[in-house]
């Protein structure tokens, strides 16, 4: 005789909310498949994009501070367009006081600068150089060619010669320079006019810089930074001229770091500020590195120096160099004295498990807190107090930036979620993994930023009537919604489509397969969907709709239970009650100790908002419990249990 419980359960409630033809709809890409972008994700086989190579000289002041520069910028246009205008990057005009960038964050009249000023622009074509007047507008700027440029192949060189104020300690952000015990650390980020990129879907985007990072066309880069002969330079890419800038002393600890897999003291934070650390007593010293296939490249530079290396062992026999540079308050075994060690596990486990670390070094700096946790390519901006497991998570999270959006050039000023997210997503396995778990868990979440269970953390975001989808605009996203949507809900969406969707197996291999096909090239969110779609071998129509388009939440829920007889299995309703489905695992224990698990699949509810398991005759049923390990994000977990003779 059925129990007072089932008799409860017998009548189901009704899924108002969740209606089949809704979740389970066709889904537009928005996005046109065509030569350049093919339908399974894909670059298309006439895909282009257009290349910057970038050759700099420049001059740190540290006086007032500021910095000058000449560089001339090769340009490459592989587009079947030709371009009657070029557009640049022109990021330090963001802290003028009548940025759009101050109005966007409410606060005008908080810039410190004048921004570029660009003493004189000129363009180069068939050995004939031509001065050009640059057309300023907020942070980009156009430069007009009386001829266009030519597609498939037509190259100009940009000649540039300008200079700027070093934004001070008060403003923060991207960069800037801020004070360390034994003098000032300058890190410098968009240091130099760069490229607009050019594609196949906007032409020129040139979204203005709000707050929101970059989005850049790749190429090699040559540069040169001189600066007081007392200081140290951390750059991006590979020391040219050792020999130059370092002592004979410093030269043999890097061999010897290259060869070593412990930490290798290079400048002591004893050593920091004496003679002996400086290959001459005064003038200056010109630092030249070299960098190829990048995006981008960023400088610290500092007298406060201590630094340390560590060779980072990489797939295929070949090998890197991870740095640190810090100052001496910074020093210790719970400090920045593990900055190379965790540097070095992080570039090593994210290589071997999703695609190789692509540059000779990767350098970790310990700059002003106010504008830390900044990553470029193969260089970080960390901070001065970062310590213990935030060092770490800031570490692995900053050079994780690498895969997103180094490798991979997402355009972050659209598209925060892919950058942010993405590389969120990577931290979660790289903090399980460090040292058999040493600063495990780690979610990035605003309310369990120390961990937690995700599926429980979430559900403030997705019942919250404020909170943007992850699909929004980036610059639309007020900084209260930030970490929550564009990081954490984000990197949640791929653990649950790793871990509950799809499972390891074909996303680890989609995902990796997404990497090395747009690896150093330009994807687009359709891109991404259509990739997984494609090599997963699964319409996630329904997933990408109510995760990523909207922010609908789950309830799945036991609904009905009723016990059958010994010829026949007792039989389980399992309903959809709101908005989002999701496959779930059905777990019912049996009374004579044993258990099955019956996963339901999302297909389970594609035309109905209920589905019934019947479990194996001669059983008889002790308890029923949905998602019982608790990794979806169920609004309502009261509704997922059933047990025999509970009232």
């Amino acid at each position: 005789m059925p129990t007072l419980a089932a008799l409860l359960l017998a009548t189901p409630v009704l899924a108002a909310d969740y209606q089949p033809r809704e979740a389970f709809a066709p889904r537009e890409m928005g996005q046109a498949v065509n030569l350049y972008r093919s339908g399974n994700g894909a670059p298309g086989p006439d895909y282009w994009q257009n290349r910057a190579d970038y050759r700099i000289k420049a001059t740190l002041d540290p006086e007032t501070p500021s910095l000058s520069g000449e560089e001339v910028i090769a340009y490459t246009n592989n587009s079947p367009d030709a371009l009657s205008e070029l557009w640049l990057q022109l990021d330090q005009n963001a802290y003028r006081p009548d940025s759009r960038g101050t109005y966007a964050a409410g606060k005008p009249d908080k810039g410190s600068s004048d921004g570029y000023v660009l003493d004189d622009v000129s363009v180069e074509r068939d050995g004939k150089t031509t001065p050009v007047s640059v057309l300023v507008s907020d942070t980009r700027g156009r430069i007009p060619l009386g001829t266009p440029l030519a597609p498939k192949g037509g190259q100009v060189k940009i000649h540039i010669r300008y200079h700027f104020t070093i934004p001070g300690e008060e403003w923060g952000g991207r960069m800037g320079w801020g004070k360390a015990k034994d003098g000032p650390i300058y890190s410098l980020a968009q240091w130099y006019p760069r490229m607009q990129v050019y594609d196949d879907i906007r032409g020129w985007d040139t979204l203005p810089f709000l707050a929101q990072e970059f989005y850049l066309e790749y190429g090699d880069f040559d540069y040169e930074i001189t600066v007081p002969s007392a200081m140290i330079v951390a750059g991006s890419g590979e020391l040219k001229n050792p020999d130059e800038v370092l002592t004979r002393d410093q030269r043999a600890r890097l061999d010897k770091a290259r060869a070593s897999d412990a930490t290798v003291t290079v400048i002591g934070p004893d050593e920091i500020g004496k003679a002996a650390t400086r290959p001459k007593a005064d003038g200056t010293l010109t630092w030249h590195f070299a960098m190829k296939h990048t995006r981008d490249v960023a400088l610290s530079i500092s007298r406060a120096f201590a630094w340390d290396a560590a060779r980072i062992n990489l797939p295929d026999h070949k090998s890197a160099l991870a740095m640190s540079f810090y100052p001496a308050e910074s020093q210790g075994t719970d400090r920045w004295g593990r900055s190379t060690e965790y540097l070095k596990d992080s570039v090593e486990r994210f290589s071997a498990r999703w695609y190789p670390y692509p540059w000779p070094v990767a350098v970790n700096v310990a700059g002003p807190d106010n504008i830390s946790g900044m990553e470029y390519p193969g260089l970080l901006f960390d901070g001065i107090s970062d310590a213990g497991k935030d060092l770490f998570w800031i570490t692995a999270h900053e050079i994780g930036h690498t895969w997103f959006p180094m490798i991979v050039g997402f355009d972050e000023r659209r598209d925060a979620w892919m950058d942010e997210g993405f590389n969120t997503f990577i931290d979660v396995y790289q903090s399980d993994d460090f040292n058999k778990g040493e600063y495990a868990p780690k979610r990035d979440s605003e309310y369990a930023p120390g961990g937690g269970n995700p599926a429980d953390e979430i559900l403030a975001v997705l019942k919250d009537p404020n909170a943007p989808i992850i699909l929004s605009r980036a610059d639309t996203i007020l900084e209260k919604y930030r970490h929550p949507v564009t990081y954490f809900k984000s990197a949640f969406g791929l653990v649950l489509l790793r871990e509950q969707i799809l499972g390891p197996e074909r996303f680890d291999a989609a995902f990796r397969e997404f990497i090395a096909a747009w690896a150093f090239k330009h994807p687009k969110p359709a891109d991404f969907f259509r990739f997984m779609d494609s090599a997963a071998g699964e319409d996630l129509s329904w997933w990408w709709r109510g995760w990523y388009d909207h922010n609908w939440s789950l309830d799945l829920a036991v609904d009905k239970v009723v016990p059958g007889d010994a010829a026949n299995g007792t039989v389980i309703t399992v309903a959809a009650r709101d908005k989002l489905v999701m496959p779930a695992t059905l777990r019912v224990d049996f009374t004579d100790g044993s258990h099955r698990d019956y996963r339901l699949p999302a297909e389970s509810f594609i035309r109905q908002a209920a589905t019934t398991v019947t479990t194996e005759a001669g059983k008889t049923v002790a308890q029923v419990r949905l998602d019982p390990d608790d990794k979806l994000p169920d609004e309502d977990r009261s509704n997922n249990a059933w047990k025999a003779g509970a009232k």
